[in-house]
């Protein structure tokens, strides 16, 4: 992989991390059409490292909350910062299962099957559509609500499931508020990420992959730069704007993606 594909995909996945579109089946989409020939594990390395950038510039914007969930749990007082932690904990027990069980058959995922992402971002543009017709409440997140969006974050393993459009999607299903549906979103994903980053650390997967060093750094940056100027600029658009626009460029893409696929 060169240099110049690195920065594309770093860019690719700083800007739609943090919007309800899948920033995995987009990045699947961007390797596909630029001709990527990196095997699966590579290809699957290389999204991990992108995704850890972005997890990373999530820490920098929500620095004040994550220190509330740490401290939270050190306290050891049922209190709701203790409560607020403990439901945190609780939604990424699902999704770290899952990748801890199949890992082998995700890595799969990640080698350009560009039908199965195109399908996948026409079922997060009808998770979208669902939500954007459920009504505004006031109600935070449930002990229950958060096993339930932890399955959403699981199922989101896929390439062409958003991550943020399903659990954002599931919290808004159950009545959850939009703006802590979001919060809640965007924080969950930041320790299976360092988990996964750790995991792959041990298990010396950096030491047996064929993508240079080189392209895993400048990657890693633009992704990292670009993800603190989109969570910063996008982050009030995600909370606000109607789900409807999302789910329009969903179901455009993803039906661009298996007309492509149909006639290739």
């Amino acid at each position: 992989m060169s240099i110049i594909e690195a920065i594309i995909l770093g860019i690719i996945q700083g800007l739609t991390e943090f919007l309800p579109v899948s920033s995995s089946g987009h990045l699947e989409l961007a390797k596909y059409f630029m001709g990527s020939d990196a095997i699966p594990e590579d290809s699957m390395l290389m999204t991990v490292v992108l995704h850890f950038a972005t997890a990373l510039s999530t820490v920098v914007i929500f620095r004040k909350e994550l220190l509330e969930i740490l401290k939270g749990l050190m306290q050891f007082k049922w209190n709701e910062e203790f409560q607020f932690s403990i439901k945190i904990v609780l939604s990424m027990i699902p999704a770290a299962l899952v990748g801890v069980l199949f890992n082998d058959e995700i890595e799969s995922f990640f080698s350009g099957e560009i039908l199965l992402v195109g399908s996948m971002l026409l079922v997060t543009g009808a998770l979208l559509l669902l939500a954007d017709r459920a009504k505004n409440t006031t109600k935070k997140v449930s002990f229950l609500n958060a096993g339930i969006i932890g399955v959403s974050q699981a199922i989101a393993i896929l390439p062409g499931i958003s991550r943020s459009g399903a659990t954002i999607s599931t919290s808004v299903l159950l009545g959850i508020d939009r703006e802590k549906a979001a919060r809640f979103s965007f924080l969950m994903v930041v320790p299976l990420i360092f988990g996964k980053i750790a995991k792959d650390v041990m298990s010396d997967e950096f030491g047996t992959s064929s993508i240079s060093t080189a392209s895993l750094s400048v990657g890693f940056i633009f992704a990292f730069v670009t993800g603190l100027l989109a969570c910063t600029l996008m982050i009030k658009l995600v909370k606000n704007s109607k789900l409807s626009y999302f789910s329009i460029y969903c179901f455009i893409i993803g039906a661009a993606a298996i007309i492509y696929t149909s006639i290739a």
